[in-house]
């Protein structure tokens, strides 16, 4: 049986830094382009719902769930409608409420061991895995294999559970520690974590959370808003293939090149998406003017680029106009190829209508 893994304490003394620097550079130059971006958008809100929803969407997809962007926007807009996929669409619902909840918590604490086990609380409650000591860390030996392998074939076995604590609190520790350089030093609390593996289950999607948190805590963005599971899903092999190199060469450097490779290109799509996005809402201030002929133009706009999906009651609720109005004007934004049926209406079930453009830049620009 394999041994189980002791990690490198924090900080590392092996960081070679002087061969990093173009990466650390590029990066950090990406990274403040963003958050240049998110500071003059008026309502960056609008842009990050989305943005939340579909990191959600991938980092649950690298863990094997099915749900996609759209299944999660029309469950919202209806959710009475069962689908095939529920499960894997609460699994998301939950990554993205464990994203808000953190994000509301850190204005009153920083990134800790017990806002960690939150974290996990909610990622876990009534889906799988919630029966695998949801909310605490593990008391037992875990492994990583194929599915249905013993841990005598395991390909990697995490840190003994006596020691769990030990290594869970440098790891902290090193959160606050004064790095060099804070994305290099997220490149080694995302990997460190995952190597201690604290959880039962869920341990991919709490490291990925910890990501834009730790970001936002150490004022390297606005909001806790670069996603980096996009970058992640779309290499998935080379992620755990970095990963793993470090539990069996002790390479970090190259974990850490390949996290700054991350970083900088999800930053620069990000970017990308945020300028498409305010265009799109400038764009479309005198079109829905022109087109609902009402004072109720913005709120209308607003609540496109807010629910993307939705059903003529949520519409017609959010607009404040009459029933026949918001119909009409429902039927000229159609007419305008602004808003498109996503699903038809069927007995006493209204239909779904989707925001085709701010969905098209949200899913466009697949990462390298």
């Amino acid at each position: 049986m394999p041994d189980p893994f002791i990690p490198t304490e924090l900080p590392l003394h092996t960081i070679a830094w002087e061969d990093l620097l173009p990466s650390i550079i590029k990066a950090n130059i990406a990274l403040a382009n963003f958050n240049g971006i998110l500071e003059t958008i008026k309502n960056p809100k609008i842009f990050l719902s989305p943005l939340m929803t579909q990191e959600a969407v991938l980092s649950s997809r690298i863990e094997g769930t099915q749900a996609s962007l759209s299944d999660i926007l029309e469950y919202e807009a209806a959710p009475k409608k069962i689908k095939e996929n529920y499960n894997d669409i609460e699994e998301v619902i939950n990554y993205r409420e464990a994203l808000r909840y953190a994000e509301a918590e850190l204005t009153k604490r920083p990134i800790c061991l017990n806002l960690i086990r939150e974290i996990h609380g909610i990622l876990l409650k009534g889906v799988r895995g919630e029966n695998k000591a949801r909310g605490e860390f593990r008391k037992i030996q875990n492994w990583i294999g194929p599915p249905g392998s013993k841990i005598e074939t395991a390909s990697y076995v995490p840190p003994s559970p006596e020691h769990l604590l030990n290594y869970l609190s440098n790891w902290e520790k090193y959160c606050h520690y004064d790095e060099k350089d804070r994305l290099v030093q997220l490149s080694i609390i995302h990997a460190q974590f995952e190597i201690i593996h604290p959880f039962l289950d869920g341990n991919g999607r709490v490291g990925r959370i910890i990501i834009p948190l730790f970001l936002k805590e150490k004022d390297l963005l606005k909001y806790p808003s670069l996603y980096v599971s996009e970058y992640f899903e779309k290499n998935r092999k080379k992620y755990y293939q970095k990963l793993r190199n470090i539990t069996k060469k002790d390479d970090w450097n190259t974990w850490i090149e390949y996290f700054l490779l991350a970083v900088t290109a999800q930053a620069e799509t990000n970017t990308k998406r945020a300028k498409q996005v305010a265009g799109l809402y400038e764009d479309l201030k005198y079109t829905i003017q022109q087109i609902t002929k009402t004072k109720a133009s913005i709120r209308i706009q607003d609540f496109l680029f807010s629910k993307i999906m939705f059903q003529t009651p949520d519409f017609t609720k959010a607009s404040g106009l009459s029933k026949p109005h918001a119909a009409r004007v429902l039927k000229n934004l159609m007419q305008h190829d602004i808003v498109k049926i996503i699903s038809p209406a069927k007995g006493r079930r209204p239909a779904i209508y989707g925001f085709v453009g701010l969905m098209e830049i949200i899913e466009s620009e697949p990462i390298n």
